[in-house]
């Protein structure tokens, strides 16, 4: 295993690299880091050179002033500038990231693997009624994340520059289809059948319903992306590294 770091606009990236085989790089989302997808990222080196990364204000990457979705682009494209054509995985945000960097730039990669992200949702995730609730959760979410001991998995990122990158990531994805049409990668698709998790509670089956149709949006226009389901909430990258990695894989 080799570390080593990307400098760029003022950001300090760390990047891990192991394995053998076809390149891969493999793109943590918001709140995750590349030491939350360890056991992933073993599995997948098995068969492939693989790259993990921390975006900006997670793990052992340096803090930014700046947390927009650009920035988070501007993260993965730096790395990518180190590998020749790889297989490229992003996870939830991350694979945002991965499918805006590939209709950007053609011919980069091999192909595109999106893990539970990049899903052209008919509506957006967060409603003007659901705000108060989602800024109290996040604000006690980043409080805890800042305090971890274990800076491998601290987010530095405040509560309302998490909410803020969620809206902003519902505007993404409200243009997401016209960023497929741009790819001229051969592109996979794994979704978590149950995103939002198990349960009747109506924000739960509200944004289940929300995950799947947006789903089933993108095989009915894009029928060229290949989809797999993944019987799991959006934590399957966690909970189901070994399925997630043969579908990759495959």
């Amino acid at each position: 295993m080799r570390q080593f770091t990307v400098h760029h606009d003022g950001v300090t990236i760390p990047v891990s690299r192991g394995g053998a085989g076809r390149p891969l790089v493999l793109c943590p989302g918001l709140n995750a880091t590349q030491a939350d997808l360890r056991e992933l990222a073993t599995l997948l080196r098995r068969d492939h050179d693989v790259l993990t990364l921390d975006l900006r204000g997670h793990g052992l990457a340096s803090a930014a002033g700046d947390y927009s979705f650009a920035g988070f682009l501007d993260d993965l494209a730096a790395v990518l500038a180190e590998v020749e054509k790889p297989v490229l995985v992003g996870y939830s945000l991350g694979a945002d990231l991965a499918a805006h960097y590939a209709a950007e730039h053609p011919g980069a990669v091999e192909r595109l693997v999106l893990v539970d992200g990049a899903i052209p949702v008919p509506e957006p995730f967060l409603t003007e009624a659901d705000l108060p609730l989602f800024r109290g959760m996040w604000d006690e979410m980043a409080t805890e994340q800042r305090a971890r001991r274990d800076t491998a998995r601290r987010v530095v990122l405040t509560g309302p520059e998490i909410l803020g990158l969620n809206l902003e990531i519902d505007a993404v994805r409200s243009r997401i289809l016209g960023r497929y049409r741009e790819i001229d990668r051969p592109v996979s698709l794994i979704a978590s059948t149950s995103m939002a998790g198990a349960g009747d509670d109506e924000l739960v089956v509200r944004v289940n319903r929300n995950w799947r149709a947006g789903v089933e949006r993108l095989r009915r226009e894009q029928p060229e992306v290949v989809t797999s389901w993944v019987e799991a909430d959006h934590g399957l990258v966690f909970t189901h590294a070994t399925e997630v990695a043969r579908l990759i894989a495959a």
